[in-house]
């Protein structure tokens, strides 16, 4: 993005310190009355500055000031004249024969001050609004610095900027450099240019995206820009062309740049601070209700935005309080991206909240979780890696729910329904979750334990969980029986397996383990020592055989290990059993007796 200069032409760039405009001012003034012989005759107010100048050069020049010096040797122009007296003793310099030494940081200030003043064409060829014109042209819109710098000094300018087009030319100008920076060839060899694809399936973290984003400054120049600005680039960005995979990353960055950042949320708070309570949070509601405008939706939203970064913008979302059909809408984008998110990324209430379970986040959890089942009503029974997914994060999610003294057995059995059972191809996390439960709740009664265990399948269960679900004494005497029963299954496989492995080892023994005729009279000086001896002759086994024998061996010590704390539990059972009915004997003679006793008594 290489810098244009203009050849042969009156308006100068200075890109470095202006010499002293007030001294060349007073230098010209007497030398025009020295060359002409008339004295100052017109007095113009700027502000708090006065200005005593010829009647001549400034009709010449300034339909403005022609106007209204017609009847008059004195004006005052209005306190809204762009750019105040340092402007207009640049354009008196010019109308006085002088060079204007114009830059990225006045030419906006100087072309509106030149508009007011109405110093066209119709006052005199190569008036300063077409030489102001041309030097934004072929100039400033051919630089993407000075284009940027042009647009900042904008903002204190409107709407002169916007009536004249500077505003739309600098945005156009700034869309047009930045496709051509993603199509440079040369520039794609040496760097690939940023998209989110790094932060796909990670935990949302600002510092992360900061990283990614110092790998291209012009992104970093676009998200400085105020936001009115920055939207209408992004838009002019679409309308060039520019693929959503390249547009999405610029919406992103800026939404963490002025939305999530924790040096932005302070800098709104002090903001808040000074100028009213609720004046930070309102310019967030404003930026973040742009930013939902900006970004894509569909499937368009699925390929390119990071499932963290939605959780991260609708966590603000609440917290600023954001219109409710604006969170209706980021909350509608989710579910479609929801088998790529992070537990880390889910919406948790704040640490000392009073109620976990009555809080909007676990409200707001709830109703996407909700979404991405009715969404998917046609498949959801059907097991899927996505369904799976989406079930094991809503299992690990309601875990750090569960210990929430709060959370009544009904409350957290509706939460594990939100998601159907046959989505989960695994039960362990939920068995970890509602174990978490019962050790947070264990006052609740035998019937309620058992109603929330309901949804647990212990076929489900790895054998690492099976056992521990045996052993839990926290669990419903239900499911620990259903446990046991398929624990009992599992180690007689195990057990079957091994005798099939031993049955596979005998035979290969037998069967594959040929002396070697070839070298029959050849005898190791260690043969002795060796593990392929076999009754004083060398036998020559495959490494596949011994492999096969030691995983048999290590499988059998598991599963008798496994089969042995197994039988443990059993008995432990049947003695608790045993009581149970020995208690129950004895309440029901207790209650023979009493009945005998009155009977007696009433005869």
């Amino acid at each position: 993005m290489d810098t244009a200069s203009l050849k042969d032409s009156p308006v100068l760039s200075s890109p470095f310190s202006s010499p002293n405009v007030s001294a060349l001012l007073k230098i010209k003034i007497i030398s025009w009355s020295q060359e002409t012989g008339l004295p100052v005759s017109v007095r113009v107010q700027v502000a708090d500055r006065i200005f005593n100048l010829h009647k001549y050069p400034l009709f010449s020049k300034s339909g403005y000031l022609k106007r209204n010096l017609n009847d008059s040797n004195e004006i005052e122009l209005p306190q809204d004249f762009p750019g105040g007296p340092e402007a207009f003793e640049m354009i008196a310099l010019f109308i006085y024969g002088s060079s204007t030494l114009v830059d990225p940081f006045n030419v906006a200030t100087l072309r509106c001050a030149a508009e007011f003043l109405e110093m066209t064409e119709e006052y005199g060829s190569g008036n300063l609004c077409e030489r102001f014109d041309r030097y934004l042209n072929q100039v400033v819109l051919q630089s993407w610095d000075d284009t940027l710098i042009v647009l900042q000094k904008c903002q204190t300018l409107l709407p002169w900027t916007e009536e004249l087009l500077i505003v739309s030319r600098c945005i156009e100008s700034l869309a047009f450099m930045a496709c051509m920076e993603i199509l440079d060839p040369e520039r794609r060899r040496h760097q690939p240019v940023v998209t989110l694809e790094a932060l796909a399936g990670q935990a949302w973290c600002c510092e992360k995206v900061k990283e990614i984003l110092s790998q291209d400054l012009w992104i970093k120049d676009l998200i400085a820009l105020p936001f009115g600005f920055f939207k209408r680039v992004i838009g002019s960005l679409r309308r060039q062309g520019m693929k959503e995979k390249y547009v999405s990353p610029i919406v992103v960055f800026y939404a963490n740049k002025w939305v999530l950042s924790k040096k932005t949320r302070q800098f709104w708070e002090n903001s808040g601070e000074r100028n009213g309570e609720n004046d930070g949070k309102i310019k967030v509601s404003v930026i973040l209700e742009g930013i939902l405008e900006l970004l894509p939706t569909g499937e368009k939203a699925c390929k390119v935005i990071p499932a963290g970064f939605y959780f991260s913008l609708l966590s603000r979302s609440l917290k600023v309080g954001l219109r409710s059909d604006s969170i209706a809408k980021l909350q509608n984008q989710i579910p479609s991206v929801l088998h790529s998110a992070k537990v880390e990324d889910f919406l948790l209430p704040a640490n000392g909240s009073e109620s976990i379970s009555s809080s909007i986040e676990l409200a707001t959890m709830e109703r996407i979780f909700s979404m991405y089942v009715s969404s998917n009503k046609e498949s959801i029974h059907i097991p899927s890696p996505s369904n799976s997914i989406v079930a094991e994060l809503w299992d690990i999610y309601l875990s750090h729910i569960a210990p929430d003294p709060k959370l009544g057995p009904k409350k957290f059995m509706d939460l594990i329904a939100i998601v159907p059972a046959s989505s989960r191809q695994s039960h362990d996390h939920l068995y970890r979750t509602l174990n978490i439960f019962l050790q947070a709740h264990s006052s609740i009664s035998q019937d309620e334990k058992g109603l929330v265990c309901n949804y647990l399948n212990c076929q489900k269960l790895s054998q690492e969980i099976c056992i521990e679900a045996v052993q839990n004494e926290m669990m419903p005497l239900r499911l620990i029986v259903q446990a046991l029963f398929v624990q009992q299954i599992n180690t007689h496989q195990a057990f079957r397996e091994c005798s099939d492995s031993f049955r596979y080892a005998h035979d290969g023994e037998l069967s594959g383990s040929l002396s070697s005729s070839r070298y029959a009279n050849s005898k190791s000086q260690n043969l002795g020592d060796s593990p392929y001896v076999d009754g004083g002759e060398a036998v020559s086994r495959p490494l596949s055989f011994l492999l096969q024998k030691d995983i048999a061996i290590q499988r059998s010590e598991c599963s008798r290990k496994e089969y042995e704390s197994t039988s443990f539990r059993i008995q432990n059972l049947e003695q608790e059993l045993m009581s149970l009915k020995k208690s129950l004997q004895l309440h029901n003679n207790s209650t023979k007796k009493k009945n005998n006793y009155k009977e007696i008594r009433n005869s």
